[in-house]
């Protein structure tokens, strides 16, 4: 089942992960590199983040993004559900897009489709961006990045 969020998902949730492990102002040209992402690409993800009202932003020296709640305010569905629109596994349980699948009456798989749908919510809304800090931190991913980032700001 490959595919079932896009780079817009999957992103969202790395670039809310960074900002929860770098306290203050974060530049989205920082976040880029530590998550080997095209800013370009970045901006777009974040502007839904910003829409949403999960982070916040400050223009000028100093400035970028921070989140706008403790990590575990966030739930994973609730990020993914700002950068994708709609967890639905299939198109035609979107009810985002304002279209009923002709078929929804009489197809045979809807009803496996939708308790997909229910499961994988169920499951997304349970965990939260704290969650995602904790493995961080377990796999040494926050600190790893914090001595890169020492490293190349204080070369030898």
């Amino acid at each position: 089942m490959a595919g079932m969020f896009s780079t817009k998902g999957r992103y969202a949730l790395r670039i809310m992960g960074d900002l929860a492990t770098h306290p203050g102002w974060v530049s989205l040209g920082d976040v880029a590199k530590r998550q080997g992402i095209s800013r370009k690409y970045l901006e777009q993800v974040v502007s839904l983040l910003h829409r949403a009202g999960f982070v916040e932003s400050l223009r000028g020296k100093g400035g970028g993004y921070r989140l706008t709640r403790e990590p575990a305010k966030y739930t994973l569905g609730s990020i993914l559900r700002a950068a994708e629109g709609s967890l639905a596994p299939v198109s035609c349980l979107d009810c985002t897009n304002d279209e009923i699948c002709p078929q929804i009456d009489t197809c045979p798989t809807v009803t496996m489709w939708r308790d997909l749908g229910k499961v994988t919510a169920s499951y997304l809304d349970s965990k939260t961006l704290a969650d995602i800090v904790s493995e961080m931190e377990e796999r040494g991913t926050a600190e790893a990045e914090a001595k890169r980032e020492q490293s190349a700001e204080n070369p030898r």
